[in-house]
Parts: C-alpha cells; sequence; structure tokens
C-alpha cells in the first residue's frame, strides 16, 4: 500500500527569524562566504524569532493543516557542547502555540544552514556524526512536537562543492566526497531514528509551486516551502505569509488543498 505522506508548509529558522550570521550573533556555515561577499546573510529578516505567533495566527486563519518548523541548530548550540535552555524553551513555546492554533506541528533538527564550528564540510567528517545524532535525539526528548524529522532538506546538504556538477572544477573526486556525504548522512538518519525516545518521520522538500506532485515521494511527510519567504541564501521563490510594515499579511490566498484541513 503506498504511503499517504502528510503535506506541511515549512517555516525556515534560518531565512525567516533572522538574527543569524551578523556580528555577536550564532554562525552557521554560512558565516565565511556572507564574509567574502559571495552572498548576503538573513539580516534581521523578518524579525521572525519575536513574531512567531502572529505568524502562526495567520496560518491558523487560513485553514492550513500545519507547519514544520525548521529549528536553526546554529542558535540552539552555539558552541559545541553549549546548548541555550532559552532559545529551547522559545521553541517549545512556539510549538505549544501552533498546536493550540489546531495546528499540527513536524520539528526539522537539522537544516541547510548547520553550525559553522562543524566547518563547511561537516557530512565528510567523522566526529561530525556522532555529535549530530546526540543533537538529534537531546531534541526529540526536548520538544513536544506531534512529529520530529532528521533533515529539513537533506538534498540541500551535499550540494555546491559535494556535488559532482557543481563547484571549483580543480576539486578532483566531487562525486566521490558527495557520495561519503550522503553515506554519513544516512547513518546520522538512521541511527537517530533507532535511538530515540519517539518516533521519527521520513521527509523531503519541496516547493510551493511543486505541491501538486506531493504525494509521489514515498516518505511520511512532504515539507512545503514555505510559509514565510525570508532572506538570505535559504530564502525560498515565494511564500504565503508576508510582513508589511507592522503587520503580517496573506499574499497568496489560493492555498493549494493539500495544504488546508479537511
Amino acid at each position: 500500500m503506498p504511503i499517504i505522506p502528510r503535506v506541511l508548509v515549512s517555516l525556515s529558522a534560518y531565512a525567516s527569524e533572522g538574527g543569524l550570521d551578523g556580528r555577536y550573533q550564532p554562525a552557521t556555515c554560512f558565516s565565511p562566504t556572507i564574509a567574502l561577499g559571495r552572498h548576503w546573510g538573513p539580516g534581521d529578516a523578518d524579525g521572525l524569532w519575536q513574531n512567531y505567533e502572529a505568524v502562526l495566527d495567520l496560518a491558523g486563519d487560513l485553514g492550513l493543516t500545519g507547519v514544520c518548523l525548521e529549528v536553526s541548530w546554529a542558535r540552539l548550540e552555539p558552541r559545541r557542547g553549549r546548548r541555550d535552555q532559552a532559545v529551547l524553551a522559545r521553541y517549545a513555546d512556539v510549538v505549544a502555540y501552533a498546536q493550540r492554533r489546531g495546528l499540527f506541528v513536524s520539528v526539522a533538527a537539522i537544516d541547510a544552514a548547520w553550525p559553522a564550528w562543524l566547518g563547511l564540510e561537516a557530512w565528510l567528517m567523522p566526529w561530525v556524526t556522532p555529535v549530530a545524532i546526540g543533537y538529534v535525539r537531546w531534541l526529540a526528548s526536548s520538544l513536544d512536537a506531534d512529529a520530529l524529522s532528521v533533515f529539513a532538506a537533506r538534498e540541500l546538504l551535499t550540494r555546491g562543492f559535494l556535488d559532482a556538477t557543481a563547484g571549483p572544477p580543480w576539486r578532483r573526486g566531487a562525486g566521490d566526497d558527495a557520495v561519503s556525504a550522503a553515506r554519513n548522512l544516512e547513518i546520522i538518519e538512521t541511527t537517530a531514528r533507532e535511538g530515540s525516545t519517539r518516533p521519527l518521520v521520513t521527509s523531503v522538500s519541496i516547493d510551493l509551486d511543486d505541491v501538486d506532485d506531493a504525494g509521489s515521494f514515498g516518505v511520511d511527510e512532504v515539507h512545503v516551502r514555505s510559509l514565510v519567504r525570508g532572506t538570505g541564501p535559504l530564502a525560498s521563490a515565494r511564500g504565503l505569509l508576508a510582513r508589511r510594515g507592522e503587520q503580517w499579511i496573506a499574499v497568496d490566498t489560493a492555498v493549494a488543498p493539500q495544504l488546508v484541513r479537511p
């Protein structure tokens, strides 16, 4: 019997929260390339860190089934082994508020903006694998979400310099590196799922325009980018909600039926 996935709108912490990769702010893997001017960082984004409730109110008013909250590992653990309990408490409040609004809440533990202290090629480093597994298990035991997946979009973690079709031409073995990184990511996901105190779901991330094809992936959940477009290198092309001055508004009221509560 084919799996009928749950379809949720995703809410990217990196693109939408703001307060990352700036001076005296938690640093992600994008910090070096932002410093080199290769792309813009998220800056203050739309200030979602202080305004999650306003966005979730709109999501509830639109009748959405639920949201995937892509939490920021860099914010939760800005230094290796130094986890910020105040940040964890804020995410817990956001999860609880969304649930009170009648939204199903799934949490994605690792997104494509991992902490800078893991290194630019984190998924090739053997020491990173047990660290990532420990972080996922900690998050699974700490947040009372309806579901939790290991990755927001695993396919994004091996793009660029680890992709055989991208990166500088003088890098030999890019394809082999991509295979090795993908293998380590599979180990992280499988091991974290086996040792977790709660079931972890499988997921895939797609663009908002591709929501009509959401049933063909063979996963538990499809995370649709994005509830809020945000800014920075992980920003989506568009989103359902946007900030206009001090107000949040729905900019796309034609919500796909798969995203709406039956």
